[in-house]
């Protein structure tokens, strides 16, 4: 075994010398700052450290369960990321099948490109051009409402708007970016599959329904499951910038209850915590999701 793998290191040492940053990168800032989650069961204290605090074994987690602010926090988080496995999650896949039935490169190659700028565009910038757009004074929607004898409409500060405001932004930022992977999966699908199917009389949309999306099925149950696992997690900067006072009550989510225990008021072990309580969350839903999909014939993550 031990002359095997020193043979393989040898054979393919640029290969792993390749790897080695990502390596690197992964057990420094993921499997290093592993050991650092027993501060949730201490009164952590930055003058004694993790090795002379105070255990308090599981205080932290009766303090957050039975805190008011909990089921708040939870509903909040799971109906922005349930709104987000609807509505964003299969946005990518329709925006490819669309792409893919373009015939004309020139066109197909400067509409990706306008789907990807998004992407590279910050959270502060999004925040701001959504501002300039929406704002019930001085945004552009607003104006031409009033332009034509319309009311207008308060975007930012209804509370009604916002969990819906967030999905719109995250479908304009990401969705674009999301379509790289599906469109490389559907540029592996064998084209004598669509010529066959050509012949036997079947149309653009049947042959999209009946050779595309099954090509695609195992990336797409992959990307679920793993997106399952980050359904305790609703991107801190985008919530933190979008909400206001008005707004709180709907917007505070997990991420914002972390900043605000955990940096502002440094309640380091409690914030650990809660940060544990998501972790562990993830990790059940992307086992039980991994699990019924392997059970249904599916390819799992693992």
């Amino acid at each position: 075994m031990r002359s095997r793998l020193w043979s393989d290191l040898a054979r393919d040492k640029y290969l792993f010398l390749l790897a080695l940053p990502g390596i690197a990168f992964f057990i420094l800032f993921k499997y290093v700052p592993i050991g650092g989650l027993v501060i949730a069961f201490q009164n952590y204290s930055p003058f004694f450290g993790i090795f002379k605090s105070e255990w308090v074994g599981l205080a932290h987690f009766q303090r957050f369960f039975s805190n008011d602010d909990f089921y708040l926090l939870l509903r909040n988080t799971l109906v922005i990321n349930l709104l987000s496995l609807t509505f964003f999650f299969p946005f990518p896949i329709v925006l490819s099948l669309l792409l893919n039935e373009l015939r004309s490169m020139v066109f197909k190659r400067v509409v990706q490109s306008v789907l990807y700028i998004p992407h590279f565009m910050s959270w502060v910038l999004i925040s701001g051009l959504t501002y300039l757009m929406l704002s019930q004074s001085e945004g552009m929607v607003n104006k031409l409402f009033a332009s034509l004898g319309w009311e207008t409409i308060d975007f930012l500060t209804n509370s009604d708007y916002f969990w819906g405001l967030i999905t719109a932004q995250s479908m304009w930022k990401e969705a674009g970016w999301g379509t790289i992977v599906f469109l490389a999966a559907i540029a592996g699908t064998d084209p004598q599959l669509y010529e066959a199917a050509r012949m036997d009389g079947a149309g653009r949309f049947r042959q999209m329904w009946h050779i595309t999306l099954p090509a695609i099925r195992n990336v797409i149950m992959i990307l679920f499951i793993l997106q399952l696992g980050s359904i305790m997690d609703t991107g801190f900067e985008q919530i933190y910038l979008m909400m206001n006072g008005a707004v709180s009550e709907v917007a505070d989510v997990f991420d914002t209850y972390v900043f605000r225990s955990g940096i502002q008021q440094g309640q380091f072990s409690y914030s650990t915590a809660i940060g544990l309580f998501k972790s562990v969350i993830g990790i059940v839903l992307v086992t039980g999701a991994n699990f019924l999909a392997k059970r249904f014939g599916q390819e799992g993550v693992y």
